[in-house]
């Protein structure tokens, strides 16, 4: 993002309401939602303990030694002294050292063996260091998440898993599994997204042109996006709308004044198509 950028929209939407932020190491713009908290802290806005800051371990940093530092450096660059929410971002791990993205002489990724229960140990123990209030995952599928459930010697379970979803992608077997594990689903792109095609499959329709959700949105006086999001409040996923734009932070925040109706949920779930915006062919 632009300079700057990060920081407004966040002040912005903690002037909405808004209290849980999702960030990554990897978005290279915690250093300014780190400085959006504390502005808001020291207007009396909010407190620390009202904020719900997300932060999430970086491909290159499954090996177990390095995920505490790689979390001491993201407190170090948000200059907090914990966050709420520590996340494995992806179930698969890159070459360990400073390139994010390494790759070969022929531009192909290089990956590394990860184990994912020793990496899940390291979690649990920033956890017990207090660094991390809860700890979690993401892009897990359920054989993935079984593998830590399963773990001899489980500490502390994943209260979490961060995945794409959004009415042409309801993931109905995994949030029916992470339900009867008390994991709490949070949904990406829960408005579809940008169509950049670096790495979004623009060959999928844009979700917020559908036809049901601009009607059922006529109704209440409402938009397409607000439709969206309302669907997966009510049906229990957690959304984390991205936005930029001071309006749209103010509209995505405006869904608590309506209710669907059971007709309209089903409606909705009827959508799905199965379709991944965010393919993640890495």
């Amino acid at each position: 993002t632009p300079k700057g950028t990060c920081l407004e929209s966040v002040k912005t939407a903690i002037d909405t309401g808004y209290r849980h932020i999702d960030g990554a190491f990897v978005y290279f713009n915690e250093h300014e939602v780190g400085q959006a908290i504390r502005e808001k802290i020291a207007e009396g806005k909010i407190k620390r303990e009202d904020i719900f800051y997300c932060g999430k371990l970086w491909n290159t940093c499954h090996p177990p030694e390095l995920v505490r530092p790689t979390l001491e450096k993201t407190l170090k660059i948000l200059q907090l002294d914990y966050v709420d929410l520590y996340i494995i971002e992806l179930p698969m791990a890159f070459k360990p050292g400073d390139t994010i993205y390494p790759r070969d002489e022929n531009g192909k990724f290089i990956y590394h063996e990860t184990d994912l229960c020793a990496t899940w140990e390291a979690m649990e123990a920033c956890k017990d260091a207090g660094l991390a209030k809860s700890i979690g995952v993401s892009n897990f599928n359920r054989r993935q998440l079984e593998m830590i459930l399963n773990k001899p010697g489980l500490k502390h379970k994943p209260v979490s898993n961060q995945v794409e979803c959004h009415p042409y992608f309801t993931q109905p077997k995994l949030l029916e599994f992470c339900r009867q594990h008390d994991i709490v689903i949070v949904g990406y792109s829960p408005l579809g997204t940008s169509r950049d095609e670096t790495w979004v499959n623009v060959s999928s329709p844009p979700l917020l042109k559908d036809p049901v959700l601009n009607d059922i949105g006529k109704k209440y006086n409402k938009t397409a996006a607000q439709i969206a999001l309302r669907f997966n409040i009510q049906r229990g996923v957690v959304v984390i709308p991205k936005s930029f734009n001071p309006q749209r932070i103010r509209e995505n925040f405006q869904i608590f004044d309506f209710s669907l109706t059971e007709k309209e949920m089903k409606e909705i779930e009827a959508l799905n198509k199965n379709v991944r915006y965010v393919e993640l062919l890495m």
